[in-house]
């Protein structure tokens, strides 16, 4: 009988022993102790200042948060941990010697939202480095020796909220990470100061809306002075937005090998500032934005008359959109004015005027602007051939008239004397004259009552207007009639 009941024991201990595994085994925590050189609370592990040369082996998998700050981790490898953290949420790995990250460097760890990766001696972002991470919400690389950036590092990240890319060595300004919104629509900071960008997409940054500028730092960059960079910051100021109110002293730009703060460029005779209106045309369709520093805000707008716009059809033809925006149907004359949006938030609310101008003219097309331009061009064109035409072309109606002779005294009488080179003598007519000899015969008019000695013109007098010949008188342009009289005598020349 005591065989039996040693048994019967050993069996009962066996059972216990199993079920004891199984309840381990179901609850997902297999007995790991807490590794040698960190200290454990919990289900946060912190071995940081160990002068760790990698990532200590065995780590539980309910680790929640690893500390691995301020060791020597040089490389960062795909099987840098044997177990898959899927409860991991924050991974420090600042103040180290990391100069290599492989691409699946955080597949066992998908579910993280917090890594720093800053003060370590990382040159490059290569692309889909963080793609694994797509519930990562901050991302800290400031203090690297970071050059370049892929334009897909930081595709998939779709819950990326900050990132941190200061005191690097960046001289291209990563625009796809907030032109794209696509590619991180929740990224409110991106703080790229401390960096080498000397040109920034002036443009593009000012189309930004304003709870993306709120949180661009670019401060402590040697960005080129021009009017155009006076006009982004002064407008950012005007908005009190943070990222130039809490850095103000810090933003400057480089003209001449000499530093120069970006709000005060007089040597480039920059206009102030000034708040421009929205401007538009009659009949347009217009929607204007309640650009507020925080999304997701309650937008109220009013609109000149102190009225509030609904979002139904009210107010004549302007309404609220389902994102805030105030929108005109066709625009009239009476819509111009100061418009309101009060925006309230959690944090704070907002107050935001926009003047809004219509002029009482419709704008014109693109082809109607080209066709009025091209006929204008036609009609000058016209024009300058029709007065060529005129100077150039006209029929000369003194063509048959003789070569003028020169009058030898050029303070003579006003009525000028031409000898006609024609002869006067019928050239048919027989007679036994020299044909080489020609002779002309003038006569002098008598003076006038307006014309002194020489047939000069006394002065306060005109000349005689002659009477207007018959039909019968020959034309100054026939060979036979006299040219010029200087005297009451006949001369024989």
């Amino acid at each position: 009988m005591q065989p039996q009941r040693d048994l019967r024991g050993l069996w009962l201990l066996l059972l216990s022993l199993f079920l004891l595994l199984f309840e381990v085994a179901r609850a997902g925590r297999p007995v790991v102790s807490c590794p040698t050189a960190c200290l454990c609370a919990s289900n946060i592990l912190s071995c940081s200042k160990q002068q760790l040369p990698n990532v200590p082996h065995s780590l539980p998998s309910y680790t929640a948060l690893l500390d691995l700050s301020h060791n020597n981790l040089s490389r960062l490898r795909a099987e840098w941990t044997p177990t898959r953290l899927t409860q991991l949420h924050s991974l420090l790995l600042s103040h180290n010697h990391l100069n290599f990250i492989s691409s699946e460097a955080f597949s066992p760890v998908p579910n993280l939202r917090y890594l720093d990766l800053s003060s370590n001696q990382l040159r490059t972002l290569d692309e889909f480095l963080f793609s694994a991470l797509q519930a990562l919400e901050v991302l800290l690389l400031y203090n690297n020796h970071i050059v370049a950036v892929d334009r897909c590092a930081f595709d998939d990240m779709a819950q990326l909220q900050k990132l941190y890319l200061s005191q690097n060595q960046i001289s291209r300004f990563p625009l796809e990470l907030v032109k794209e919104r696509a590619k991180l629509p929740k990224l409110t900071l991106l703080d790229l100061s401390s960096n080498r960008l000397k040109n920034l997409p002036l443009p593009d940054l000012q189309k930004l809306p304003a709870w993306v500028k709120n949180g661009l730092y670019l401060h402590n960059n040697p960005l080129h002075c021009d009017c155009e960079l006076y006009q982004l910051f002064s407008h950012w100021q005007y908005r009190q937005l943070s990222s130039v109110m809490d850095f103000q002293e810090d933003l400057y730009c480089m003209n001449s090998k000499k530093l120069h703060s970006v709000f005060n460029l007089s040597f480039l005779n920059c206009g102030e500032y000034k708040e421009r209106a929205r401007e538009a045309h009659l009949g347009e369709k217009l929607t204007i934005k309640c650009d507020t520093k925080q999304q997701e805000m309650t937008k109220v707008w009013v609109t000149p008359s102190n009225e509030r716009v609904l979002e139904e059809v009210a107010n004549g033809s302007v309404t609220v959109s389902k994102d805030g925006s105030l929108e005109f149907r066709q625009l009239r004359v009476e819509d111009g004015g100061v418009y309101t949006c009060y925006a309230m938030g959690e944090t704070f609310n907002e107050t935001l005027s926009v003047e809004l101008k219509v002029h009482n003219f419709t704008l014109h097309g693109h082809h109607d602007t080209l066709n009025t331009a091209y006929t204008t061009l036609v009609g000058c064109i016209l024009s300058v051939v029709l007065v060529l035409i005129y100077l150039y072309l006209t029929p000369c109606r003194c063509w048959c008239r003789g070569v003028e002779k020169p009058s030898s005294h050029q303070g003579d009488s006003l009525s000028s004397s031409m000898l006609s080179t024609t002869p006067n003598h019928d050239p048919m007519a027989g007679g036994d004259k020299d044909d080489g000899f020609d002779r002309r015969v003038a006569f002098l008019e008598p003076a006038g009552p307006g014309q002194g000695q020489n047939g000069k013109l006394k002065p306060g007098n005109t000349l005689p207007v002659p009477e207007a010949a018959g039909k019968g008188q020959r034309r100054m342009s026939d060979p036979e009639s006299v040219s010029s009289v200087f005297s009451d005598t006949p001369i024989v020349v």
